[in-house]
């Protein structure tokens, strides 16, 4: 990695943080030109995640298996565990189904992008969670549709259209991902694949930071306007973050992980899907697309200012137990 791309990804938190009040501003001062900026948020998101999955090693499967316990504790935080603490969590929500598909559908998916960069700032195995984001990403595809369906059941039908939900998933989601392994098949053969790949190493940052902004601008003001329906899940999340590493730190013990391993499964555990999911948000009907929206969003803004704890206070819960002996 060239040092001018690691310093831009290692900057991306504030970038992130400035380009969502910069959208805020933009959306609640100019509310037209907000709107304008939604019809963009599609194709965004496209080159976005398509930018991201690039750089998932999905042709390096095995290299996690190199590690089985991690494998094993990452399976079992983010698909057991956590599970099971959202739901406790969702209980505390009111009975609102497309506010509940939200949380939901943000909460269960485990990030697979910039957790890398916040755990290499936390002091975690950054190279252990990045062979681990194929895992991640596989698992979260095949057992998302489980959870929505045994925590909504019904519900998750009365809200969810087939049509532009399939849509929404295979143009935004499918076909970028099928991209993104094609663009990696061709790094491997030919020279013009390699500078490919180089090139979609540059983009994740700034695209994140030109969608956020898009997202906040065109949103904003549907959120203030939805506000006393998703303002309870800002303490839902609030408890998320706050929690979901504690059930880490325990899989981390009874696993017998080292440090940067244990602080790896912490960030992964905390740290969701949100960019990925937002689409599927967006496929919904109109007033249930808003309130989804609103919702992911604001788990977007509670997160990054969780991170920011997090990069402080994992490196020293989370230590090497045998110096702690010595």
């Amino acid at each position: 990695m060239s040092a001018a791309r690691e310093k831009l990804e290692r900057h991306q938190v504030p970038i992130y943080a400035a380009m969502l009040l910069a959208g805020a501003v933009a959306g609640l001062l100019q509310p037209g030109a907000g709107s304008l900026l939604e019809g963009s948020i599609s194709a965004l998101l496209a080159v976005l995640l398509y930018s991201m999955f690039s750089q998932i090693p999905f042709l390096h499967l095995r290299a996690i298996w190199d590690n089985k316990r991690f494998a094993a504790a990452l399976l079992l935080v983010n698909f057991a565990a956590v599970p099971l603490l959202v739901w406790l969590l969702a209980g505390f929500l009111p009975d609102h189904p497309p506010l509940l598909l939200a949380v939901y559908l943000v909460l269960l998916a485990p990030c697979i992008d910039y957790v890398i960069v916040f755990t290499g700032l936390g002091k975690g195995d950054e190279k252990l969670m990045l062979a681990a984001t194929p895992l991640l990403f596989a698992a979260q595809l095949v057992l998302l549709p489980c959870y929505l369906w045994l925590m909504l059941g019904s519900e998750a039908a009365g809200i969810i259209e087939a049509g532009p939900f399939v849509e929404s998933f295979v143009v935004l989601i499918a076909v970028p991902l099928l991209l993104a392994v094609l663009t990696q098949l061709s790094g491997r053969r030919w020279e013009i694949g390699k500078r490919a790949l180089e090139g979609a190493a540059w983009l994740p940052v700034p695209l994140m930071a030109l969608a956020l902004f898009a997202i906040m601008a065109s949103q904003i003001g549907k959120a203030a306007d939805q506000f006393s329906v998703i303002a309870p899940v800002i303490p839902v999340y609030i408890a998320f973050m706050a929690l979901s590493p504690v059930l880490a730190g325990l899989a981390g013990r009874v696993f017998r992980l080292d440090a940067g391993a244990g602080r790896a499964l912490a960030f992964s555990a905390g740290t969701r899907n949100s960019l990925v999911v937002l689409p599927l948000a967006f496929s919904l009907p109109e007033e249930a697309a808003v309130i989804a929206a609103a919702a992911i969003v604001t788990q977007t803004i509670v997160e990054l200012a969780g991170e920011l704890v997090y990069v402080r206070a994992l490196p020293r819960l989370i230590r090497d137990r045998s110096r702690l002996r010595s």
